[in-house]
Order: structure tokens, then sequence, then C-alpha cells
């Protein structure tokens, strides 16, 4: 079996609040366990190939396959999870995202579901760490979103994204964020970390939101206020309740932040994503390991 995932045909209209998600089962050796994970990230589904074993490499790492003319790493998500395994996974789901790509080992991959992020939850204060990012309820089982950029960011150490040792200006001149207020929407706790010490060890004051419905009301109450007081919004487009898109795309209706400056920071951010996203006037679309130059490209926006 393999089964290509054709990009044109996945669904990421700008602001429409919805997505695609790919289901695939973890078999723990008592219940399926599902998850699902954006349509936008997946490249391919195959059978599992022959894995080259990997000297002194976590239990986590199956192995190492060759993907037509590239040889990639493929990850065991059962041990990842904590999952007990007794049944065989036969199947990879082939991800690509943040310019990484990479296998995951699954026992088998449902099908394709169409969803607003309103259907989408998050996750109980007790998965906090666990990868979990949202929560999808059918009626017959629970679906749950799980945070790849995390689980690879874990397994890379600091691979995946990167603070900066330090961050400057033309001429090697750090910018100052002091007396700049930011609004970051992350649903990744890892990434959101990430970000907001990078922008907080450069002088901003940073406000943190979990998702875009929380940074919408957090925006709207502003407004209710005779001055707006923040200066530039950092969001995630991956967010269950409200993606960032449909957070931009209100954000753009009030004529009083026409000009707020909006980055978008995504692991999406593929050139035919932002065109598709070049009708939501967003100032600039970063990928995650862009993160060294976000200090950077904010300073120079808001310095002029």
């Amino acid at each position: 079996m393999q089964q290509t995932m054709d990009k044109k045909e996945i669904l990421l209209e700008s602001g429409t609040n919805e997505l695609e998600i790919v289901e695939f089962c973890v078999d723990d050796g008592a219940t399926a366990k599902y998850f699902g994970v954006n349509v936008a990230k997946v490249r391919e589904i195959i059978r599992k190939p022959l894995l080259r074993s990997v000297v002194h490499a976590p239990d986590s790492i199956a192995g190492m396959m060759t993907l037509r003319t590239t040889v990639i790493p493929v990850i065991n998500l059962a041990v990842i999870l904590g999952l007990n395994q007794d049944k065989e996974a036969d199947k990879v789901v082939v991800l690509e995202f943040n310019r990484v790509v990479v296998g995951v080992l699954v026992n088998s991959v449902s099908r394709i579901y169409r969803l607003s992020w309103g259907q989408i939850e998050s996750p109980p204060a007790i998965s906090s760490g666990s990868y979990i990012t949202g929560v999808v309820k059918m009626e017959d089982r629970i679906i749950l979103i799980l945070d790849f950029e995390g689980i690879i960011a874990t397994l890379y150490g600091t691979g995946v994204i990167e603070a900066p040792a330090t961050c400057s200006t033309d001429g090697g001149v750090t910018f100052s964020g002091s007396g700049k207020k930011l609004l970051v929407a992350d649903d990744s706790s890892f990434i959101r970390n990430q970000i907001c010490a990078t922008l907080r060890s450069a002088g901003y004051t940073v406000i943190e939101a979990i998702n875009g419905a929380e940074a919408w009301n957090i925006i709207s109450n502003t407004l209710t206020q005779e001055r707006f007081d923040i200066d530039a919004i950092i969001s995630d487009v991956e967010m269950p309740i409200m993606d960032g898109l449909h957070l931009v795309k209100l954000i753009r209706e009030k004529p009083l932040l026409a000009t707020l400056p909006v980055f978008v920071f995504s692991s999406l951010a593929s050139e035919e994503n932002i065109k598709k996203w070049e009708n939501l006037a967003i100032n600039r679309v970063l990928t995650k390991p862009d993160l060294p130059l976000l200090v950077d490209i904010v300073g120079e926006c808001l310095r002029t």
C-alpha cells in the first residue's frame, strides 16, 4: 500500500477555521488508540519497509529507511507515547514539516476527516507535556491530535527550532523590545515557550494564548479600552477551537487593527500556503526553524 497526499486537494483556505486530518491507529495490545495529524503535514503513507538499525539510537527510533533517494528516520510512536504495543506496526506515515522529513510507525490508517477547528477541544490540563494538542470526540471514539513538532524537537534536542544566542538588527546592534507588548498564540507549550523566551530575552513584554479563541478574547477585551496597547501579534496556524488564519481574518476586519503587525509562525509555511494566505494581509510568514530571525524581523517592523 502506498498513498501519496495530493497537496492541491488539501483544505487550507484562508480564514475558514477548517482543516483535514488523517486518522491513524496505534494498538497497545488492549485497545486501539486513535490519533490524528493535519493532512498538510502528510507526504505519503506506505507499508513498513526494511529498516536499518541505528547505533546507540534511543528505543523511540525504530530505524532508518530509504524513501526513493532520501534516507529518513522512522520513529516508534508507541514508545514515545508510552504504549505497550503487542501488535507489530506495519504502516509508515511519512511527515514533512519545518523542513524535516520523518516516518512514523503506526498499525493502521483509517480515513481523512474534514473538521472545523471548533470541533477540536483543547486537551485537559492533566495532558500537559503528553504531546496532545487537541481532542476530537467522535460518536464511537476519541481522536487525539498529536504535537509532532514537540515530538521531533524532543528527539532532536534543539534541532528543529533553536533559540538564537543573540539577536541583532542592522550593523549588529541589538534591538530592544523594551516598552513593546506582543501577543503570542500557539497551542504547543514547547514551541510557545521557545518563542516567548526568545522575545522576552530581547526586552519585550509577552502575553501568551493557547489558541486563536483565547487570543481573540484578549484582543477584544483590549479593544474595549481607550487605547489598544498590543504592538504586534505572533500566531501559529494549527490551534484548537480557532486557528491562526481565522484569528488574522478577525483582526483585519477591525478598522482599528487594519495596520496592526501580524506575523504567522507555522510549520505549514510553504510557498504554496503562503500564496493562499496573501489575502489576509499578514506582515510576514515564518516557519519554525526561522526562530533565530524572529526578534530581528519583529524589531525591524516595530522600529519603522
